[in-house]
């Protein structure tokens, strides 16, 4: 089912995650510092499921459920991705951007909340 990303702000997600933090990325060999999943059964503009980042858990997870704080929209690629965290947890712009910068370090992204 195709959703506009932004219906995720502000509210509870479920992740099912794929790459637990430690983890190495089959393609482009570099470890997963936190825990990436997505959010099944649905539909992001890249045609796959919305993918997530989740903050805050230090352990690796298979499953997470908490809050999406913000959005990570790519101005040069179609894969935004959603910030998950704790419902307690806070991040600023700067924090989020340094935590995914592993990955996000390729594109052109800006936060959106």
């Amino acid at each position: 089912m195709k959703k506009d990303i932004k219906e995720f702000l502000n509210k509870e997600v479920n992740v099912c995650i794929d790459r637990k933090i430690g983890s190495r990325h089959p393609k482009w060999n570099f470890i997963y510092p936190l825990n990436y999943g997505y959010v099944p059964n649905t539909l992001n503009t890249d045609g796959e499921e919305i993918d997530c980042y989740v903050l805050g858990v230090f352990e690796p997870i298979d499953r997470f459920n908490g809050k999406c704080i913000a959005i990570i929209h790519r101005l040069n690629d179609d894969d935004d991705k959603l910030i998950i965290v704790p419902n307690e947890k806070k991040y600023s712009n700067d924090a989020i951007i340094a935590l995914t910068e592993f990955q996000e370090q390729y594109f052109n992204i800006e936060i959106v909340r």
